[in-house]
C-alpha cells in the first residue's frame, strides 16, 4: 500500500509513456515546474539526434510518430505493482488518503507540483489576485512573507513612493487601495491603548449598543500607528474615507454579523485633526482637503431627503434603468434606454430609489474671534446621514470636513466670469460646551480644584481673583463672581421654569472700569457674547427670520442672546439702547426664552444666559442726592429683572486716590513689554493692597474651577433658614415703599435664593447653609442701599447693620466708621475755616462710642493692623487722638 500512489500514476499513464523512458525510469524524480518538455525527447543520443528521433507534431511525417512499435508500447516492469488488490470501501479509502497526505507533509512534498497546473503568474497581463490578496492580508496581520515573492506586497516604503502620481491618483489605484484597506482594517483590529485595552473593540461595541453608524477615529492614534495613512488622509480625504468606511464595515460585521440590518453603512469620523483653520483663513489651497474649523451655528435647514442611488423607469417600455449613484456635484441621468433605445423621457422609480438624510447649516466665526471693525465670515456646511440634527442654531461647534467647491450658476451671472461656491462636507461635529466640560478638565485639574475648595477662605479668594488688574470695587467683584457661578434652575413637573442665572447691572460714573469688568468676564466665562447697546438692535439681540438665498425658504437666524445660550451675554452702554429694543429682552431675562412669530414661523428659542450690563447715568455722572430710578433712564420692569445692582461712584478720597494711582502705575510697569524678570519682585508689593491679605487664584485655574462647579455641583435648599429670608423681605418692602427708591418685588426673594445657591456652589457644597443665606442677604442689601439717596443711605445702614456686618472683618467696619468721622471733620473745617488742614485729628472717644454700637469693644488690634497704617492713620495713646496725614 505504501507505493500505491506511484502504481496509480503509472497505471493511468498513456500507452506511449514508455517512449520517454528517461522521464519515467527514475520513480523518485519529480517533473520540474514548467520545464521545457523538449529535453525529455532527446533520448540518450544527445542534441545532435534531435531532428531524427524527436516527435514531428506538424509536417508530412507526423503520422509516422504514431505507428505501432511493440517493443516500446508497453509498461516497464520496474516499479509496477501487479498484485491483485481488492476494491476499497469509502471509509478505508478516506483513511488511506489521509495517511498519504500525512506522509507527503512529512516529506515536504506538499500539494501537486505547480508546473502541472495552469498558473496565472506566467502571463504578464494578468496579475495574481487571490495570491496577492492572501499575501497582503498576511502582511497586514504582521506575518512574515518567508519563501514568498516579496514583490507582491506593498510595504511601507513603496506605499509612500507614489511613482510620480498625486496622492489622489495613487490611492485610487487598485494595489495601493488594497494595501490601505488591509492596513486600516488591521489598525482597527489590533490598536490598544497604554493599558492594553483594545480601543476599537469597545468603541464598536458602544456604537452597536446605541444603533449608530459613526465610528470615531482619533487622528493622533492613527498617526502614531499608521503614519502613511495619516499622511494620505488630509490630502485625498474623499477617496481615503471611502476605503476606511469599507474596512470599518467589514470589521463591524465580523464582530456583529447581522448589524447590516440596522446600519447599511458605517462612517468613519476623524477627530482631533491637529491643525485648526479659522473660517477667515480658508483659501484655494485647502480645496478638496480635510480641514478642521470652529464657529457658531447661525442657521440650519430642515432635514431633506437626498438621492443616494437612483433608478429610472422608461415611459415607453417600462424597463427599469439603473442604479445610478449620485455625486454631491451633479445629477447623473441616463442617456438612452438599453431595452428599447429610446432617449426618454424617464421617471424616477420612487420605490427602488435610495435616499439619504441631508441638512445644510451655516457656521459663522465666534463673536470673540472677529477682529474689531471686521464683518464675521460664514460658510455653509452639508450634514449627511446620521450627522443631521447634531447641532442647532446657537451651538458653538468644531467641524471636521472636506472643503469642497461646486459650480454655482447664480454667482457667475452676478460676476460675469466662472466662480465656484465653496461648501464644507461635514465628517465630524463636536459641540464646544461638551468639549469644555469633558475634555478640558484632566484628573490633575480635578484634584487641584477639590484641594482648592477645602481652603477656609475660598470665597474671599474667588472674590479677590475677579478682575485682579482692577483696583477696589469689592461689591462689583462679589456680584460678578456670584453671577459666574450662578444658581440652580428649577422646572417643577416640566411646566413652569424658574431661571437660575443671576443678572447684574453696573451703573455709575465714567472711568470706573465698568467696561473693563465686562471684557474680563468675556475672557473668563466659558461662553460669552459681547455686544453694545448702540450697536445692537432688537432682532440682533433676540432672533430674526430671513429667506434662504438658495432654497428660498424662510430660515431662523439666531441673535446674541440665543448665541449665548448656557453662557453669558454682556451688554455695554445699556442706557443707549432704544426703549423698543430694550423691551425685546424682557422675556429673555426672566423666562429665558425668545418667542418668534414672523413669516409663518411661530416658535420659541432658548436663551438660558446670564445678562451682565453696564450703563451710564443721565447727564454722565451719578447724583447721590437722587434715587436710582431718577439717575438712570431705565423702566421699572427692566430694573426689577436685575438681581444685583452695583452703583459705582467716583468719590474724592486723597488716600484712596493715591493708592489707586500707585496701583495703576505699578500695573503698567509690571506689564510693560520690555520689562525684565528681575524687576518683578518689588512690584508685587504694589499690587498687594488690591487683594487685601488674601492670595488670588491663578486665572486659568479659576476658569476651570467655575466650569467644574457649574457642571458637577447642584446645591439643594433643604437646610435653608426660611424665616430669615421672609423677615428681610418684609423689612425691605417697608423701606422701599417709604423711600420711593427701586421697587422690591417677589423676584428679589428668588434673587436671594439664587445668590445663596451660587455661594454654596462656590464652596462646592451640596446643600445651602446659613453662611450662604447670610452672604446673599448682605449682597442684596448692599445692592438696595447703594441705590438710595445719600440722606436715606446712612439711616438704612444702621437699620440693617447686623446683616451688613456678615463676613466683614471688624477692622474693615472700624475703618469704614473712622472714614465717616474723618469726612465729617473735613467738611466742618471747610465750612468753618474755608481750608482743609494737612492733618485731621479725631478724638479716640468718638470711634470707641461708634464701635460699641456694633458690639466691638477692643480697638488695639485695629490700631496695629496694616489696614489702619496703609490708610495713613496713626494713633497717639497719650493724647488719645487718631490722626490722618493728607
Amino acid at each position: 500500500m505504501a507505493d500505491s500512489s506511484e502504481s496509480f500514476n503509472m497505471a493511468t499513464s498513456p500507452s506511449r509513456g514508455s517512449r520517454r523512458g528517461d522521464l519515467t525510469s527514475s520513480p523518485g524524480r519529480d517533473l520540474p515546474p514548467f520545464e521545457d518538455e523538449s529535453e525529455g525527447l532527446l533520448g540518450d543520443n544527445g542534441p545532435e539526434d534531435e531532428e531524427e528521433d524527436g516527435e514531428e507534431l506538424f509536417g508530412n511525417q507526423m503520422e509516422g510518430d504514431y505507428r505501432a512499435i511493440p517493443e516500446l508500447d508497453r509498461y516497464e516492469a520496474e516499479g509496477l505493482d501487479e498484485e491483485d488488490v481488492s476494491e476499497l470501501s469509502p471509509g478505508a479509502r478516506a483513511r488511506a488518503e489521509a495517511a498519504m497526505n500525512d506522509r507527503d507533509k512529512r516529506m515536504g512534498m506538499g500539494r501537486m507540483p505547480r508546473g502541472l497546473l495552469y498558473d496565472s503568474e506566467d502571463e504578464d497581463d494578468e496579475r495574481p489576485s487571490k495570491r496577492r490578496r492572501r499575501l497582503a492580508e498576511r502582511a497586514a496581520e504582521g506575518a512574515g512573507a518567508e519563501g514568498e515573492d516579496e514583490e507582491m506586497i506593498e510595504s511601507i516604503e513603496n506605499l509612500e513612493d507614489m511613482k510620480g502620481h498625486s496622492v489622489r491618483e495613487w490611492v485610487s489605484m487598485a494595489a495601493p487601495r488594497l494595501e490601505i484597506y488591509h492596513r486600516f482594517k488591521n489598525f482597527l483590529r489590533t490598536h490598544v491603548d497604554e493599558h492594553g485595552h483594545n480601543v476599537f473593540k469597545e468603541r464598536i461595541s458602544d456604537m452597536c449598543k446605541e444603533n449608530k453608524e459613526s465610528l470615531l477615529v482619533n487622528y493622533e492614534e492613527l498617526a502614531s500607528r499608521e503614519h502613511v495613512l495619516a499622511y494620505f488622509l488630509p490630502e485625498a480625504p474623499a477617496e481615503m474615507l471611502k476605503i476606511f468606511d469599507e474596512a470599518a464595515k467589514e470589521v463591524v460585521l465580523a464582530m456583529y454579523p447581522k448589524y447590516d440590518r440596522i446600519a447599511h453603512e458605517i462612517h468613519v469620523r476623524i477627530g482631533n485633526l491637529p491643525l485648526v483653520e479659522e473660517l477667515r483663513s480658508l483659501r484655494q489651497l485647502h480645496l478638496n482637503q480635510l480641514i478642521r474649523t470652529s464657529g457658531v451655528v447661525t442657521s440650519c435647514t430642515g432635514v431633506l431627503p437626498q438621492l443616494g442611488m437612483v433608478k429610472y423607469n422608461c415611459n415607453k417600455c417600462n424597463f427599469i434603468l439603473g442604479p445610478f449613484f449620485q455625486s454631491q456635484n451633479q445629477e447623473v441621468k441616463p442617456g438612452s434606454c438599453p431595452e428599447c433605445q429610446s432617449l426618454g423621457p424617464f421617471e424616477i422609480n420612487m420605490e427602488q430609489t435610495v435616499y439619504q438624510n441631508y441638512q445644510r447649516i451655516t457656521i459663522q466665526e465666534s463673536p470673540g474671534k472677529v477682529a474689531a471693525g471686521r464683518l464675521p465670515r460664514s460658510k455653509d456646511a452639508i450634514l449627511l446621514a446620521d450627522l443631521v440634527d447634531s447641532c442647532k442654531p446657537g451651538d458653538e461647534i468644531e467641524l471636521t470636513g472636506i472643503y469642497h467647491n461646486n459650480y454655482d450658476g447664480s454667482l457667475n451671472m452676478a460676476n460675469g466670469f466662472p466662480v465656484f461656491a465653496t461648501v464644507i462636507l461635514a465628517n465630524h461635529i463636536m459641540r464646544k460646551d461638551e468639549r469644555v466640560a469633558v475634555a478640558e478638565l484632566t484628573d490633575e485639574d480635578v484634584k487641584a480644584i477639590v484641594a482648592l475648595s477645602k481652603d477656609e477662605r475660598i470665597g474671599e479668594r474667588i472674590f479677590a481673583s475677579i478682575g485682579p488688574s482692577i483696583y477696589g470695587h469689592e461689591d462689583i467683584k462679589r456680584g460678578l463672581a456670584l453671577a459666574l457661578f450662578g444658581g440652580e434652575s428649577k422646572n417643577p413637573g416640566g411646566k413652569h421654569k424658574v431661571r437660575g442665572d443671576i443678572n447684574v447691572l453696573m451703573c455709575g460714573d465714567p472711568g470706573t472700569a465698568k467696561s473693563q469688568f465686562l471684557k474680563y468676564v468675556e475672557k473668563v466665562a466659558s461662553r460669552a457674547v459681547f455686544t453694545t447697546g448702540q450697536g445692537a438692535s432688537a432682532v440682533g439681540l433676540t432672533a430674526y427670520v430671513q429667506r434662504h438665498p438658495v432654497t428660498r425658504e424662510w430660515t431662523l437666524e439666531a441673535g446674541a442672546l440665543v448665541l449665548a445660550d448656557r453662557g453669558v451675554c454682556l451688554i455695554d452702554e445699556f442706557d443707549k439702547m432704544n426703549d423698543q429694543d430694550r423691551t425685546s429682552i424682557h422675556e429673555a431675562m426672566e423666562q429665558q426664552s425668545i418667542s418668534i412669530s414672523k413669516a409663518g414661523i411661530v416658535t420659541s428659542l432658548q436663551a438660558r444666559c446670564t445678562v451682565i450690563a453696564a450703563a451710564n447715568p443721565i447727564g454722565g455722572r451719578y447724583d447721590p442726592s437722587l434715587t436710582f430710578s431718577e439717575n438712570v433712564d431705565l423702566t421699572e420692569p427692566i430694573v426689577s429683572r436685575f438681581d444685583i445692582l452695583c452703583v459705582v461712584r467716583d468719590t474724592v478720597d486723597p488716600v484712596q486716590d493715591e493708592m489707586l494711582a500707585r496701583f495703576v502705575v505699578g500695573s503698567h510697569i509690571k506689564h510693560h513689554p520690555s520689562n525684565k524678570e528681575g524687576g518683578m519682585a518689588s512690584l508685587e508689593e504694589i499690587v498687594l493692597p488690591n487683594s487685601s491679605d488674601v492670595p488670588p487664584i491663578p486665572q486659568e485655574l479659576l476658569r476651570k474651577y467655575i466650569i467644574y462647579a457649574k457642571e458637577r455641583v447642584h446645591p439643594k435648599l433643604n437646610q435653608m433658614d426660611q424665616d430669615k429670608v421672609a423677615r428681610i423681605y418684609s423689612d425691605l418692602r417697608k423701606e422701599s415703599m417709604a423711600t420711593g427708591s427701586i421697587p422690591i418685588t417677589v423676584r428679589h426673594i428668588e434673587s436671594m435664593i439664587r445668590m445663596a445657591e451660587a455661594h454654596a456652589r462656590m464652596h462646592l457644597r451640596d446643600y445651602v447653609q446659613e453662611d450662604d443665606v447670610n452672604m446673599a442677604i448682605r449682597v442684596m442689601l448692599e445692592s438696595f442701599i447703594d441705590t438710595q439717596k445719600f440722606s436715606v443711605m446712612r439711616s438704612m445702614r444702621k437699620t440693617f447693620a447686623r446683616y451688613l456686618a456678615f463676613r466683614r472683618d471688624n477692622n474693615e467696619l472700624l475703618l469704614f466708621i473712622l472714614k465717616q468721622l474723618v469726612a465729617e471733620q473735613v467738611s466742618y473745617q471747610r465750612n468753618r475755616y474755608g481750608v482743609q488742614q494737612d492733618v485731621i485729628e479725631i478724638p479716640e472717644k468718638d470711634l470707641v462710642d461708634k464701635a460699641r454700637q456694633i458690639n466691638i469693644h477692643s480697638l488695639s488690634a485695629f490700631y496695629d493692623s496694616d489696614l489702619f497704617l496703609s490708610n495713613k492713620f496713626s494713633h497717639d495713646a497719650k493724647k488719645k487722638l487718631i490722626m490722618q496725614q493728607f
